[in-house]
């Protein structure tokens, strides 16, 4: 065989096992990525469940703060109605402890009773109370006893 020849066959068997080499080089890589891109998938599928769950999670926080923030609406509107039921009522109140107070002091036979107390109070007897006072015996002895059972 030629030397020439030799080295053709040489450089030719070189380059069938280079191309074979490359050619296995190639369906190694390929087998590698397609793992890696079954271990990416399956990460990418555990990356959406847990963002699923998480907008889920996130989904019922906000419900939850939402009824919560109506319900605070809800109370503070009933607090601001009682406070103003509350106004009403001590106006209300005020003005008539004013309109009795009015009326103990223009109500004659109040200030009779008033003075009876008085009166009895300072030590006089019934008699005395019922000529001053001009209050019959059955009302004087009342306030008489009235005031005996408070000493």
């Amino acid at each position: 065989m030629n030397p020439w020849m030799l080295g053709q066959a040489i450089v030719t068997g070189l380059l069938v096992l280079l191309v074979l080499l490359l050619f296995w080089q190639l369906l190694r890589q390929r087998h590698v990525n397609r793992h890696q891109l079954a271990v990416l998938e399956k990460q990418l599928e555990l990356n959406n469940q847990q963002l699923t769950a998480a907008q889920s999670e996130t989904e019922e926080l906000r419900a939850g703060i939402i009824g919560v923030g109506q319900r605070v609406l809800t109370l503070d509107q009933r607090v601001l109605t009682l406070e103003n039921q509350l106004s009403q009522l001590h106006g209300a109140y005020t003005e008539l402890a004013e309109q009795q107070q009015a009326l103990s002091l223009t109500d004659p036979e109040s200030k009779i009773y008033t003075r009876a107390m008085k009166m009895v109070q300072l030590g006089a007897d019934l008699e005395e109370i019922m000529r001053e006072c001009e209050l019959p015996r059955a009302e004087a002895e009342l306030l008489f006893n009235l005031h005996q059972a408070k000493s």
